[in-house]
């Protein structure tokens, strides 16, 4: 079956020029017809003409299919690999995300534990604030009357 496009749609499907593809016209590379001054180039035959001959011996030759074999053998090991080492990778990640989370807790536990000894060292301050200044108060009121009389007497 021949499916036969214009030139422009050739040359948006293969991607060259409208020129260029005129050009190998001329030169009888592309199998064409010409209709209502309209240029038609046969699809399937205009594009093996375009695709270089390396490249069709490559892909038709029994080595270049071992050679695709093992491109392709070498990306999946590759592949394998890569997937090996993103699931090395999210372990390790999950393994330091638990000892973050648990030096968190514990530094979190110590700060509370901080936290009660301050409150508790300051209630003792406050005590020891009021005790001083029972203290002095009785001082002041003991030296106070002793001083009383001792200038009295004088």
């Amino acid at each position: 079956m021949q499916t036969w496009l214009s030139v422009e749609e050739f040359s948006k499907l293969i991607g060259k020029s409208v020129d260029e593809i005129k050009l190998l016209c001329k030169e009888n590379k592309l199998s064409h017809k010409i209709e209502n001054n309209q240029i038609y180039i046969e699809a399937s035959q205009g594009t093996k003409a375009l695709i270089p001959i390396a490249k069709t011996e490559i892909i038709n030759n029994p080595q270049g299919d071992s050679l695709l074999e093992k491109t392709i053998s070498t990306i999946l090991n590759l592949h394998e690999r890569v997937l090996e080492a993103k699931d090395e990778t999210i372990k390790t990640l999950e393994g330091e995300n638990e000892f973050l989370k648990s030096s968190i807790l514990s530094v979190q536990e110590i700060y509370n534990e901080d936290r009660k000894t301050i409150e508790t060292l300051q209630n003792q301050i406050k005590i020891l604030q009021d005790e001083l200044e029972y203290c002095r108060k009785k001082y002041k009121l003991m030296w106070g009357k002793v001083l009383k009389k001792e200038v009295g007497n004088e």
